[in-house]
């Protein structure tokens, strides 16, 4: 595929702490990392020879009025993640662009909505007959009542905070006392309500996809854990996710998933079903538990997840013959494409 043959005028819009500088020069690897997706898109959209334009918000929407008022943009790159400090808020920055009719890429206000609530997902995949995990969600106040079709062991985690937040190996528990512990650490560190969902066992599988109305799967990527001690959950803990050296320790690796050619088949039909029943847009990432029986249970649906150079949806983008310039030209062209409402 051809790169757009325009320069277009791009807004790209990010939280005002993740801001890049103009040069790398002098800094270490360290202090790039909280800022690199923002860094390498940026960079990357002005190779392409697009007018690139940063903007940082936090939580005043007249700051991003005044922006498109005064770049006029052909599109804005999203890359917010949560609003005012808000995950949930994100859908309606999304809103805040649809009602002034301006293009923007990755997911629609519906997608994000139906995919950060965790349990309403998860209720309407169950609609589809999509295998997904029996859960139960606790509200902060009172002792936790699990449900008696809710057997142990269960994994624990925010409702709708995202980034693995919270998530670490006790947080599979297995009986009422961890349950209730687990449920009011959940409370407090985030603020949000708990989901309880029931643990399968099994290997964890990544699918990207992008599209519109016609969807496309990147090559399936699996989570290994090379250094996992005997016994320990096979989870993506938030200090797996977020501590380097804590990575390595666990031999922690992404690479395509050695998966029969029927069973991908499967899991790419179920994840393009699953992407049209939560109404995404733009680009997502599916998580999966592939079960010892051979069933795909979805685990989350990660609508405009990383795009980081190297990180996982860029590498299956890579995998599946998609080099990065041309992965964010496809995002833009997919934004651009897009039928809002107007």
């Amino acid at each position: 595929m051809k790169p757009l043959s325009r320069q277009l005028n791009i807004l790209t819009l990010m939280h005002e702490d993740l801001v890049p500088p103009a040069s790398l020069e002098g800094l270490t690897e360290k202090d790039i990392q909280p800022w690199k997706m923002e860094y390498d898109v940026s960079a990357t959209l002005e190779q392409l020879g697009h007018k690139v334009h940063p903007l940082g918000i936090y939580g005043d929407l007249g700051d991003l009025a005044d922006a498109l008022d005064r770049v006029k943009p052909d599109i804005v790159f999203n890359m917010m993640e949560e609003f005012d400090g808000h995950g949930p808020y994100d859908q309606h920055l999304v809103s805040f662009l649809e009602l002034r009719r301006v293009r923007y890429t990755g997911c629609n206000p519906r997608g994000l909505t139906l995919a950060r609530d965790k349990a309403l997902s998860i209720k309407i995949l169950a609609y589809h007959r999509i295998p997904v995990p029996a859960f139960a969600v606790f509200k902060a106040g009172g002792k936790p009542r699990r449900p008696a079709r809710l057997a142990f062991p269960l994994l624990v985690k925010s409702l709708y905070v995202e980034g693995s937040v919270g998530i670490s190996r006790a947080s599979v528990v297995r009986d009422e006392a961890a349950l209730a512990e687990r449920v009011e650490l959940i409370h407090r560190q985030t603020g949000s309500p708990a989901i309880a969902e029931e643990y399968i066992e099994g290997r964890e599988i990544y699918v990207g996809l992008m599209g519109n109305e016609r969807l496309q799967a990147s090559t399936p990527l699996e989570l290994v854990l090379e250094h996992l001690p005997e016994g320990a959950p096979n989870i993506a803990t938030s200090r797996l996710k977020w501590d380097y050296a804590h990575q390595a320790k666990m031999g922690m690796q992404t690479k395509p998933a050695e998966l029969a050619p029927e069973a991908r088949r499967h899991l790419e039909q179920l994840s393009k079903r699953i992407y049209r029943a939560l109404c995404l847009s733009g680009y997502a990432r599916l998580d999966f538990r592939l079960a010892a029986d051979g069933r795909f249970f979805l685990l989350e649906a990660n609508p405009n997840p990383c795009l980081t150079y190297g990180e996982d949806f860029a590498e299956a983008a890579h995998l599946s013959a998609l080099e990065y310039p041309g992965l964010l030209d496809r995002i833009l062209r997919l934004g651009l494409n897009y039928r809002g409402v107007w």
